[in-house]
C-alpha cells in the first residue's frame, strides 16, 4: 500500500496493520539487537579484544558521535519519511551487530560501532518522534510505559537463550551476534514491507529549531545523556573487571532487570499519569543520586557483589522512569515540533557523551569510585532541574519560572 494512510483512518486497517502494532512490534524489534550485543560487549573486549578501561571509554566515545550528529535526521526526513527512515536505521543495527565478532581488534570495533550506532541513534530520535505524534495526551504515559514492558520482555527472550545455551552448546560470539542482528534485519524489512505509511495529523516542521521556552527541557535531556553515559559505559564494565562476572553471569543479571522491568513499567506509567511528571522526575533523580553515590561506596568501602547487584537492578527501574521527560515534551510542545524537536534533544543529550566516556575511562584507571561519585553529583544537578517543572505542564507554562518572566509561545 503506497499511499499514506491518515492516523484517524488507520483503525479501519487490521489490528495487526495499525500504528500502535507497529510501535510495539519495533518496541520488541530493536533490542533483539542492540540488548545482545550489549550482553556479550564486556566480555568480549576483554576476553577477545583485550580491552582496559581506557578503551572502552573510547569505544563508547564513538559510539555516541552518531547520538551527537541525531540532528541530521532533520535534513533527511526532508526526502525520506521518518517511518521509513526508522526501520531503514534499524536495519542498519542489525546488519552491524551481525558482523560485529568479525572485527576483534580496537579499530575494526571502532569502525563496526559507529555503524552500529549510526542505526541505533536515528531509529530511537524517529521512534521517539513517532511515540509523540502517534500516541494521544491522555495514553501516551500508559503506553509508553507498556512500550518499555515489551521491549524488556523481548530481551528477557534473548537474555534467557544466551544464559541457557552459552556454556551448554560451548556458543561462540560470532553466533550469538549473527543471529541477533539477523533477526532484527529480517523484523525490521518486514515492518517495511507490511505496513502502511501513516500520516500524524499535523505537518512537522523539517527545519532546525531551539525554542527558547524549551530550556528546561533541554538542560534535563543534556543532565540525562552525561549521567546515563556513566551508567552504560561502567556500572556493568565494573561487574566483569570488579566481580569476575562471566557472560551467563552478567547476562543473569540483565533477566532479573527484565522481569522486574516487565511488571513495573507499566505500573510506572500508570504512575506517571497519576502523580504527574514533576513528581516522577524528583523521585527518579533523588534514588539516582543515591544509587550512584552507593555504587562509589563498593569501591570506598570495599561493599560487596550483592550490593553492586542489587544497585544496578534499582538503576534499571528508575532508568524506566524517563518516559516522564517525554510526556513532559509532549506536554509543552507545539504539535509541528515534535519531529525536529526530538531531533535536537538526541543531540543535546549526546554532548557530554562525546567526550564524557573517553575522559573518565582515563579517570577509571586511577579512580572508578570517583566516576561514580561524578554521576551522584550530576543526579542532584538533574533532581534540582526537577523542581522547575510545574504540577500541569502545557504551552505557557513550561516552568514555575513562567507565570513570573510571561513570553508567547514561540
Amino acid at each position: 500500500m503506497l499511499k499514506p494512510i491518515p492516523l484517524s483512518e488507520a483503525e479501519n486497517l487490521p489490528l495487526w496493520r495499525r500504528p500502535i502494532v507497529l510501535l510495539f512490534v519495533m518496541a520488541m524489534t530493536m533490542p533483539i539487537a542492540f540488548n545482545a550485543w550489549s550482553a556479550l560487549l564486556n566480555n568480549f573486549v576483554i576476553e577477545v579484544a583485550n580491552f582496559d578501561g581506557a578503551d572502552i571509554g573510547l569505544l563508547h566515545t564513538v559510539r555516541e558521535i552518531p547520538g551527537f550528529l541525531a540532528v541530521g535526521v532533520i535534513a533527511v526526513i526532508i526526502f525520506v519519511r521518518e517511518q521509513v527512515l526508522g526501520l531503514i536505521s534499524l536495519a542498519l543495527l542489525g546488519v552491524a551487530t551481525a558482523v560485529t565478532a568479525w572485527f576483534p581488534s580496537l579499530g575494526g570495533l571502532l569502525f563496526v560501532t559507529l555503524f552500529s550506532s549510526i542505526g541505533f541513534h536515528y531509529y530511537e530520535t524517529v521512534n521517539q518522534s513517532l511515540q509523540l505524534q502517534w500516541l494521544p495526551k491522555d495514553r501516551a504515559p500508559q503506553t509508553l510505559g507498556w512500550l518499555v514492558a515489551m521491549g524488556s520482555a523481548a530481551t528477557l527472550v534473548i537474555y534467557g537463550l544466551i544464559v541457557l545455551t552459552w556454556e551448554r552448546f560451548d556458543l561462540a560470539y560470532n553466533t550469538v551476534f549473527m543471529a541477533a542482528g539477523g533477526l532484527t534485519l529480517f523484523l525490521a524489512v518486514f515492518c517495511l514491507v507490511a505496513y502502511p505509511q501513516f500520516d500524524a495529523p499535523t505537518p512537522q516542521t523539517k527545519k532546525l529549531i531551539l525554542r527558547r521556552r524549551y530550556w528546561l527541557y533541554y538542560l534535563l535531556q543534556f543532565m540525562a545523556g552525561a549521567r546515563r553515559q556513566i551508567f552504560v559505559v561502567f556500572a556493568g564494565f565494573m561487574m566483569v573487571e570488579k566481580f569476575g562476572f562471566d557472560v551467563h553471569e552478567l547476562t543473569g543479571l540483565y533477566m532479573i532487570n527484565l522481569m522486574i522491568n516487565m511488571t513495573v513499567a507499566p505500573l510506572l506509567g500508570k504512575a506517571v499519569a497519576r502523580f504527574g511528571e514533576r513528581r516522577t522526575l524528583i523521585f527518579e533523580y533523588a534514588g539516582l543520586a543515591l544509587v550512584f553515590a552507593a555504587y562509589g561506596g563498593i569501591y570506598w568501602f570495599g561493599w560487596g557483589v550483592l550490593l553492586a547487584a542489587v544497585l544496578y537492578v534499582i538503576d534499571h527501574i528508575l532508568f524506566a522512569l524517563a518516559l516522564a521527560l517525554k510526556t513532559y515534551f509532549q506536554k509543552i510542545a507545539d504539535p509541528a515540533d515534535i519531529a525536529p524537536t526530538a531531533a535536537v534533544a538526541f543531540t543535546i543529550n549526546h554532548i557530554a557523551a562525546v567526550f564524557l566516556p573517553a575522559l573518565l575511562g582515563l579517570l577509571w584507571v586511577i579512580s572508578p569510585g570517583a566516576v561514580f561519585g561524578l554521576a551522584a553529583a550530576m543526579a542532584l544537578i538533574s533532581l534540582g532541574l526537577s523542581l522547575l517543572v510545574p504540577r500541569h505542564p502545557e504551552p505557557g507554562n513550561e516552568t514555575i519560572l513562567s507565570k513570573y518572566a510571561p513570553a508567547p509561545a514561540e
